[in-house]
Parts: structure tokens; sequence; C-alpha cells
């Protein structure tokens, strides 16, 4: 499990956490996963109960995730606005996020996937992926490379951790 996991946490974080970042996470996940009730008498500063809709493993994960690779907001404007800010102020961004302001929701995200696959070109661009469940906001995203896509939602599946195409998944939504 440990190993899935620094593949999944090296994969959604693109190079913005260190190797050893990526180790400690994977193993207090592991640790959780393994063995919840141990985890949280060891660890008792952890704000976790089994009212969660997730499990402490994939809550241990999530939460550890840093705001330049986790983005959480309630418009899609506000996930731009988080994702530009990820990238410093020396890349440059063909939208902005007050553009999205008056949007429906599938025309902003539409855009800002545009604007996010047109970026590492080398790599399949980025693509904005739903993961786990949103506890505390309507958006949970992280920017996956177009061509790690397949293989990161293989690595959810097996963790048990819910993960989709984020313009997909909507697509979906609002036509059902």
């Amino acid at each position: 499990m440990k190993t899935a996991l620094v593949e999944l946490i090296s994969k959604i974080s693109s190079g913005c956490l260190s190797d050893d970042d990526i180790a400690k996470i994977a193993d207090e996940a592991s640790q959780a996963y393994a063995e919840p009730a141990a985890f949280l008498a060891a660890n008792p500063d952890i704000n976790y109960d089994d009212t969660f809709p997730i499990t402490l493993g994939e809550w241990v994960v999530i939460g550890s995730l840093p705001e330049t690779v986790l983005f959480q907001a309630d418009t899609y404007m506000d996930l731009f606005e988080q994702i530009v800010a990820s990238f410093g102020p020396n890349v440059a961004f063909n939208i902005k996020p007050k553009q999205l302001a008056k949007t429906e929701a599938l025309t902003a995200l539409n855009r800002i996937q545009i604007q996010m696959g047109s970026m590492s070109a080398d790599k399949g661009g980025y693509v904005l992926m739903n993961v786990s469940q949103p506890l505390d906001d309507a958006l949970q995203v992280v920017l996956v490379y177009g061509e790690d896509v397949p293989r990161v939602l293989e690595l959810c599946e097996a963790l048990g951790i819910s993960a989709a195409p984020s313009l997909e998944a909507l697509k979906i939504a609002v036509h059902v």
C-alpha cells in the first residue's frame, strides 16, 4: 500500500512536494489505513472521527496535501484564483479568475481546463481532477499531468479514493 501511496502522491503533487514529504505522507497514511485506532491513539491532535465520509487513511492523504497541490473552493473563480497563485507571478495565464465570475459552472470549468491543458504540453498538459470527498468546500481538485491521468485513476481505485477528471464528471452531472 505504501508504494501505491508514494506513487499517487508523487503524481498528484506534480513536482510540488519533495521526496521526503511524499514519503512522510505515505508512511502516515499507510499507518492510518492499516491501524486506524492505533494511529489515532498515537496522534491525539488528529481531528477525525468516524462520521467523516472518508477513511482515516484517505483523510491523512488529503489533509496532508499543501494548498499548492489540493485546491478547495466554492466557486470556479476562487478555484482558478488559487491555481494561478500556486504557479506564482512569473507564469502567464490567458484568462483571469474574474472572467469566470458570471459564467455557468460548465463554461467556467471548460475555460479553466483549456488553459491548464495548454500548459506543460510535453506531459499532456494539466488535467483538473476531482479527488476524494469535499468536506468543507463544493470543489476539491488536484492538477495531474495528462499523461498520468490513467495511472492516477488506477491508484485511486486501488486505494479506495474517489477520483475523476473534473470536466468529464461535471458534464455527466449536468446531463443526468
